[in-house]
C-alpha cells in the first residue's frame, strides 16, 4: 500500500501504470480485432470476441488493482450478491463525476458480463478507439433527428430497426448494457436550469433508456439500479487517482424490468411513452429518497 505518498505522486503513478497496461494489451486487442474483421467465419469470430472480452476484463481489473495499491478507499457497498456472468443486465446509476464509471467497473468487473455502452454510429471512426469499440461489440446506434423525421416520415422506426440489428449478436451471448439516465453529470447549475423536481438528481431521459430496451428486446429483463454517494464530496478523475476520495457508498438495487417495456417503439407509441415515463419517474423518486437516506447515514 503506497497511500503514504503525496497525492500528486500517486496520481502520476496511477496514470503511468494505466498507460503502460493499455500499451501492453492494445496490440493484442488490435490483432484479435483484425482477425475478427477479415475472417468472417462464426467460430473464429466467436473465439476472437471471447479473447477481446477477456482482455477488457483484465485491463479493468488491473486499473482497479493500481488504485488499491496507491490509495486507501473506504467502501460501503450493498447489493453485490446474486450477480451472474450468465445473465443479461441493464445498468443505470446517478451521475456526479466520471469517477462513477470507474466505481461501477471496479465493483461489477467479472461479476457480470463485460459492460457495454450504446454509442453514436459516428464514433466508429474515432482513431484507435472506434475499432476497439467495434471489436468489443459495443452497439452503435443510428438516431434520426426530429426535423429529419418530419421531412421524411418513412424513416420512422428505422433507427430502432438498425440498432436492433446491431444487437442481434447479444441474443445468445449475455451482455450488460450501461446507460446514465440523466444523460449528463449533476451540477447545481444544471439542476436549477432544469427545475428538477428531485433534490439530488437531474431529470431522467426516459427516451434513451426506452431505446435501449426496445433494441434489446425481451432478453434484457434484469436491471441493476445503482446509487452512488461520496460522503466527503464529489471529486473528479484526478482526485480519485490521487487518493483524495476516501469514502464511497454504493447501493445496488436488483429489479425486474416489466415485460410491457421490452421491445417497444418509444418514439411512435404515445400511450407506451407516457407509461414508461411514469415508471422512470417513480424509479428516480425512489433513488432520490435513497440518496437522502445514505447521506444521513454517512453524515454528509
Amino acid at each position: 500500500m503506497l497511500d503514504f505518498l503525496p497525492a500528486p505522486v500517486k496520481g502520476i503513478l496511477a496514470i503511468t501504470l494505466i498507460l503502460l497496461s493499455t500499451l501492453l494489451w492494445y496490440p493484442l486487442l488490435l490483432l484479435l480485432a483484425l482477425i475478427k474483421l477479415i475472417i468472417p467465419l462464426k467460430p473464429v469470430r466467436t473465439l476472437a470476441t471471447r479473447g477481446l472480452n477477456r482482455i477488457a476484463l483484465i485491463w479493468n481489473a488491473g486499473n482497479a488493482a493500481f488504485i488499491r495499491l496507491l490509495n486507501k478507499v473506504e467502501w460501503h457497498v450493498e447489493g453485490l450478491s446474486e450477480l451472474s456472468k450468465d445473465q443479461w443486465y441493464f445498468i443505470t446509476s446517478n451521475h456526479q463525476s466520471w469517477v462513477d464509471i470507474l466505481v461501477v467497473q471496479n465493483l461489477l468487473n467479472s461479476r457480470i458480463p463485460l459492460m457495454k455502452f450504446f454509442l453514436k454510429r459516428e464514433l466508429i471512426w474515432v482513431p484507435l478507439l472506434g475499432i476497439a469499440w467495434w471489436a468489443l461489440d459495443f452497439p452503435f446506434m443510428k438516431r434520426y433527428s426530429k426535423e429529419l423525421l418530419e421531412k421524411r416520415p418513412e424513416l420512422k422506426g428505422k433507427d430502432l430497426e438498425t440498432t436492433q440489428k446491431a444487437c442481434e449478436k447479444f441474443q445468445y451471448t449475455p451482455v450488460a448494457v450501461f446507460n446514465f439516465m440523466e444523460g449528463t453529470r449533476f451540477t447545481e447549475a444544471k439542476h436549477a436550469a432544469q427545475q428538477s423536481p428531485y433534490t439530488n438528481l437531474l431529470r431522467p431521459k426516459a427516451g434513451g433508456t426506452a431505446f435501449v430496451l426496445g433494441a434489446m428486446g425481451e432478453r434484457l429483463q434484469n436491471m441493476l439500479d445503482i446509487t452512488i454517494v461520496y460522503p466527503d464530496g464529489v471529486g473528479g478523475i484526478w482526485d480519485y487517482l490521487c487518493g483524495r476520495i476516501r469514502r464511497i457508498v454504493v447501493h445496488i438495487d436488483h429489479r425486474q424490468i416489466p415485460n410491457k417495456f421490452l421491445g417497444r417503439d418509444y418514439a411512435n407509441d404515445e400511450a407506451f411513452r407516457k407509461d414508461f415515463q411514469q415508471w422512470v419517474s417513480e424509479l428516480w423518486q425512489e433513488k432520490d429518497d435513497r440518496i437522502e437516506t445514505l447521506k444521513r447515514q454517512y453524515n454528509t
